[in-house]
């Protein structure tokens, strides 16, 4: 098992962080960016990152890729479906997650994956102060 960070680009589109949250997945978009998304297997946990604020929300990847049309573009979107999706009531800021982890994390990028244990604390914190 694998534990993601996934940007809900926020940044570059509201909209692509509402349709994350509203549709419970995670998603990337163009290429290579979006090529991203195709490395989650079933299992895996992700945790949704928006910029400024912090993680947001998680779950469990189905392991199920889907592709769609984006912005007119034909096949521009890769997502994939979150199981016990949850949104956090406090979202988790970066220097907590820094904290957390013992990492300084580049969290504007698209997505990025965290050390097992590393990612398991960071899991069971937000369990405990953010649910």
């Amino acid at each position: 098992m694998k534990i993601y960070v996934v940007n809900t680009n926020r940044t570059n589109s509201y909209d692509d962080d509402s349709d994350m949250i509203g549709h419970q997945k995670c998603a990337a978009y163009y290429d290579p960016w979006k090529y991203k998304i195709d490395d989650i297997k079933a299992n895996d946990l992700v945790f949704l990152y928006r910029n400024g604020v912090g993680i947001i929300a998680r779950g469990i990847a189905t392991g199920i890729v889907e592709i769609s049309d984006y912005n007119g573009d034909k096949d521009e979107e890769h997502y994939m479906n979150l199981n016990n999706f949850e949104y956090l009531r406090k979202p988790l800021p970066a220097s907590l997650i820094k904290t957390i982890t013992g990492i300084d994390h580049v969290f504007s990028q698209t997505m990025f994956s965290i050390n097992y244990d590393q990612g398991i604390n960071v899991w069971r914190h937000i369990t405990r102060n953010c649910l």
